[in-house]
């Protein structure tokens, strides 16, 4: 591996350009794809927050309190807030993605784009309606 590679006229030289550290800053469509990906962090961070707050309840009451108190500490909100805007929009690029991902025909028609992402979003919108109910009304 520590060997130097030896060019011949065979093998010539790659011309590589430099690439900035920030490349993805200079379109709007990298910046949107580098967000997309940074956003699993956040998705990552509501799965193991989600995991505590599990552990917490089945340990007691005590425990769930102390999960509140500290869950309540404003840097722990800020972070499910920011958490929040990144999964929102991790949810909205994937459900903009989804037609160009799959392909779904009905009698030999390929089925239109927006009629996917739209059942996406309406079974979003109703899980969000159903989940609202039961915090709310039930």
């Amino acid at each position: 591996m520590s060997e130097r590679l030896l060019y011949t006229e065979g093998h010539p030289r790659w011309i590589r350009t430099r690439m900035s550290t920030y490349w993805w800053l200079r379109r709007g469509s990298y910046l949107a794809f580098i967000l997309r990906e940074l956003s699993s962090i956040f998705v990552g961070w509501f799965a193991v927050y989600l995991l505590v707050l599990v552990r917490a309840v089945s340990h007691g009451e005590s425990r769930y309190q102390e999960f509140l108190s500290w869950s309540g500490r404003p840097a722990v909100l800020a972070l499910n807030i920011v958490s929040l805007v990144f999964i929102m929009y991790h949810a909205i690029t994937w459900f903009n993605l989804a037609p160009k991902a799959m392909v779904v025909r009905v009698g030999g028609t390929r089925v239109p784009g927006f009629l996917i992402a739209g059942s996406n979003y309406l079974a979003w919108a109703m899980a969000s309606a159903v989940v609202g109910w039961l915090l709310l009304g039930a």
